[in-house]
């Protein structure tokens, strides 16, 4: 811990400056003149909180938040809140569907208590990205990306039509196309000010631009020196109706970076650096700020590489500070002299500027030497997991696959089933994708191809990247390898790569491969990619052609040859690895402001998006035969509290690392599960059922799905079948759903038990709905990633967290031991004690004294009134109550 520095007490009465920018006279907080000679001790990320708050906050509350934040600086921690109201608010299509589906839902409840629906609307602006239901149906073609659109809105027709709905009659909605490009690389590229003006009390306020977004990759747009980050879709929606997002101040973690990159080292190989770093210190939702020389050494495509990783690093933001490098990206994408010149002036008087030399006071630091960084992959099963890219055969040896069958001209034992440059994380940069095609320029001209099994894509983040690689001539080359492109969407990374490959096909049902994805994404857990595949690494985009070549993913490309020429010569990595200059050329040739601006117009004019017909009444009208949309039954007055005394029954008895993808899945939906039976039972091809995600705003789809993963690992019993647990008083094993129900008419209440970092991963609020529709009261777990945990009190599920040492596996709990859970509202606080007992089937009682996973006085608020849906929903009635 840094040594606290003095710090004066804030005179808040001369917090305000005044500037005049072509020729408009402009007010805001000015930091430099209340921090003074301690401006460079504060961390931007919490100067940035402190401007939010006097701006936003009166009175007393104002006075409490500022005191909260100076008495932060002298401890480097703290338990108080603060009000954080964003600018706005960041979505994509399948965190945005089920959350405007709650809002019709409370349209018609109350426009069923007698008030007018038309009341309900979002307060702040709300852009939306249709980016996450892009499959993989059609690679190495080049009309793939027309083909795959078109499949696209073929099997999301109803949905995106619902998605037009909401833009046509909710205020401040905006939707922006399939095609226009992956949400966190349309914020960079599109969307942020970074400084921006607003309008205040009859006066006109420069002021930073800040966001949430319901995508825990919202940090990227940290990169540019922004402060947003991601929470489930249940927090969005108390921001937009008004609430500000209520913090407990955060800790912040320090990375100072010294030195520079070596030559032809990458921002990829930063970030699993970083993440690996982060998470051997225990990083847990704490925001994260980068410091130091070496941060001056990084472009803005850099940074957003690695402050797109927060979540994988465990962290709550990625935060780049705004300097140069800012106003160089701004001005490389096409923004206006004007906006540039009002950053940089902006950033300067509200004392944003980053300075290289300047040493905050962070909660904890740590310090990464750029220069010390090599080639690097994560995997196979989590992004933490870093290693030399020549070790991933090492990796795959410890997983111990011993083939069922060996026969000439089978698929290697770790075959390349998927390789895909996918998800903004490293195809925002466009670093990054010309070292891909150079390389690919590099193996086309001796003549290399990917192996028949091996399917292989290329899905960028933004549109602007066909331009400029066509401009860099490299897209026949990426295309002549297999990976031209796809389309413009996440595809591959949230598990939307389309069917596999034959040859993998049946080289898994013949247990002669324990097949590999390879992918440029930021999460490799198990399924996430595809169902059926086990294993995955995260490496740069232009590893992914190298390994994609190579066919193998148990390959040391240190030593091993890429591939054999057909006149037999060996090609090493070496021989393909782009050097810095060819990439500095490359960049400079394909460089084109005016790309950015036209092809996102261009593609915002989608012409199959624009035909859909959308309905245009202020409620939205349901119909019982769909399968895709379904008015939510916790979208009412009616759901009230789950807090109490209670005895309880395990429902789920699991390990560490359960992930969001466990929890609700957003992959394709297998043809061979109860998902699939219940939906062709409702009219809907077996061999065409889309993804998960994709009905997501289907209530009776989604909890079926709940916990619907092979690798989920119910301790209840052995050998369950997927999505199946036991019914503990008959013996009885069955879809969960079923057991959950079954608990349900018998009028006994029902919790999960789970290890470390419950709920790890996406901001899915499915993740959670679906356990409020299971009837769970409380999930009782050694820890819980941030945006999980806020997410399950949304939907007014208790977390409760385990006493140090306690877990799942010491617990040992037996058929028939029930826990009994003492969570009175009334006495309810943030981090207060829990009292727990585990009621043994044998008669002994063993006590636990747990704690509540309760950050803020907010949260113990939803809980108290039954989570997000029934809080809105009385306050707009109260409000009106008010007014009249």
């Amino acid at each position: 811990m840094n040594s606290p520095a003095p710090t004066p007490q804030l005179n808040l009465e001369h917090s305000t400056g005044s500037l005049s920018l072509q020729g408009q006279p402009l007010r805001f907080v000015n930091l430099p003149a209340l921090l003074g000679g301690n401006l460079q001790r504060w961390p931007a990320v919490l100067r940035l909180l402190l401007e939010n708050a006097l701006r936003h906050l009166q009175g007393d509350e104002r006075a409490a938040a500022a005191q909260a934040l100076v008495d932060w600086m002298e401890t480097g921690c703290s338990e108080a809140e603060v009000a954080f109201q964003p600018g706005r608010v960041l979505m994509h299509d399948t965190t945005s569907t089920p959350a405007l589906v709650d809002i019709a839902g409370m349209r018609d409840a109350l426009a069923e208590a007698g008030i007018d629906p038309t009341v309900l609307n979002p307060g702040l602006p709300v852009d939306v990205s249709v980016d996450h239901s892009l499959a993989v149906e059609v690679y190495a073609q080049p009309d793939a990306p027309q083909r795959n659109m078109q499949h696209e809105i073929r099997r999301n027709g109803e949905r995106y039509r619902f998605l037009r709905w909401a833009s046509q009659m909710l205020k401040g909605v905006r939707i922006h196309p399939p095609g226009t490009g992956i949400m966190h690389t349309l914020n960079l590229e599109q969307l942020a000010t970074v400084i921006t003006t607003e309008e205040r009390g009859g006066d006109r306020w420069l002021v930073p631009d800040t966001l949430i977004g319901t995508d825990s990759h919202t940090p990227m747009i940290n990169g540019i020196g922004v402060l947003g980050w991601g929470v489930g879709g249940l927090e969005a929606q108390t921001v937009m109706f008004g609430m500000p997002t209520m913090l407990r101040i955060p800790d912040v973690i320090g990375v100072q970076l010294i030195g520079a990159l070596p030559p032809a080292v990458l921002a990829t190989d930063l970030a699993l650096t970083v993440t690996r770093r982060l998470r051997e210190i225990g990083v847990s939702g704490e925001f994260v700020e980068f410091y130091g020389p070496g941060v001056a050494t990084l472009t803005a495509g850099d940074r957003a590489v690695v402050a797109n990783m927060a979540p994988e690093y465990g962290a709550t933001t990625g935060f780049f500070p705004i300097d140069a490098a800012t106003l160089d990206y701004l001005r490389a994408t096409g923004r206006s002299n004007e906006q540039v010149a009002l950053v940089e002036v902006g950033a300067h008087a509200l004392g944003l500027w980053f300075d290289p030399t300047a040493t905050p006071r962070y909660t904890r630091s740590i310090t990464v030497d750029l220069s010390t960084i090599g080639h690097h992959v994560a995997g196979p099963r989590r992004p933490q997991d870093q290693m030399d890219h020549g070790d991933t055969a090492k990796a795959l040896a410890a997983v111990g696959f011993v083939p069922r069958a060996v026969c000439e001209g089978a698929l290697p034992r770790h075959a390349v089933a998927i390789a895909a440059i996918t998800s903004c994380t490293n195809t925002s940069d466009p670093k990054l994708l010309i070292a891909a095609g150079l390389l690919a320029r590099k193996a086309r001209a001796l003549g290399l191809k990917a192996p028949a099994w091996v399917k292989t894509s290329m899905a960028p983040g933004s549109p602007a990247a066909a331009s400029y690689l066509q401009r860099a001539g490299l897209v026949d080359d990426l295309a002549a390898v297999g990976f031209g492109i796809v389309g413009f969407g996440c595809t591959t990374c949230i598990g939307n790569p389309g069917p596999l490959t034959t040859p993998v096909r049946e080289a898994i049902a013949a247990g002669e491969s324990l097949p590999v994805a390879i992918l440029s994404g930021n999460r490799n857990f198990p399924g996430r990619v595809h169902p059926d595949l086990e294993l995955s690494f995260i490496m740069s985009p232009p590893l992914v052609i190298a390994f994609g070549l190579a066919g193998r993913a148990d390959v040391n490309l240190r030593k091993e040859p890429v591939q054999t020429t057909p006149e037999g010569r060996t090609v090493y990595l070496r021989d393909l690895w782009p050097t810095d200059a060819e990439i500095a050329q490359h960049l400079a040739q394909s460089a084109e402001p005016a790309d950015y601006r036209r092809d996102f117009a261009i593609a915002s004019q989608n012409p199959l998006w624009h035909a859909l017909e959308a309905p245009r009444t202020p409620r939205f009208p349901w119909d019982a035969a769909s399968n895709a949309l379904r008015r939510p039954p916790f979208a009412s007055f009616s759901e009230g509290s789950q807090l109490g005394t209670f005895t309880a029954w395990p429902l789920m008895l699991l390990g560490d690392d359960i992930t969001t993808d466990h929890l609700s899945p957003a992959s394709a939906i297998p043809p061979d599960s109860l998902v699939a039976d219940y939906l062709v039972a409702r009219g809907e091809s077996r061999n065409d059922l889309n993804v998960f995600a994709s009905r997501r705003g289907n209530w009776e789809v989604m909890v079926r799905a709940a916990f619907h993963s092979k690798t989920v690992g119910n301790r209840l019993h052995p050998n369950l079948p997927v999505a199946h647990t036991l019914h503990v008083p008959s013996g009885e094993v069955q879809p969960i759903w079923e057991v959950a129900q079954r608990y349900r008419d018998a009028g006994e209440s029902v919790v999960v038990l789970a290890g470390e970092r419950y709920g790890t991963g996406s901001s899915r609020d499915w993740a959670a709905k679906g356990q409020r529709l299971l009837g769970i009261r409380a999930v009782v777990a050694c820890s819980f990633e941030r945006i999980h945990r806020s997410n399950l009190i949304g939907m007014g599920i208790l977390p409760v967290k385990l006493p140090p040492g306690v877990h799942p596996d010491t617990l040992a709990l037996q058929a028939g031991d029930r826990l009994e859970i003492h969570a009175d509202p009334a006495a309810l606080l943030p981090r207060g004690a829990i009292t727990v007992r585990v009621l043994r089937a044998d008669g002994r009682i063993d006590p636990l004294p747990c704690t509540a996973a309760v950050e803020t006085r907010l949260e113990v608020e939803l809980l108290r009134q039954g989570g997000v849906m029934p809080r809105i929903l009385h306050q707009t009635r109260e409000r009106l109550a008010f007014a009249a």
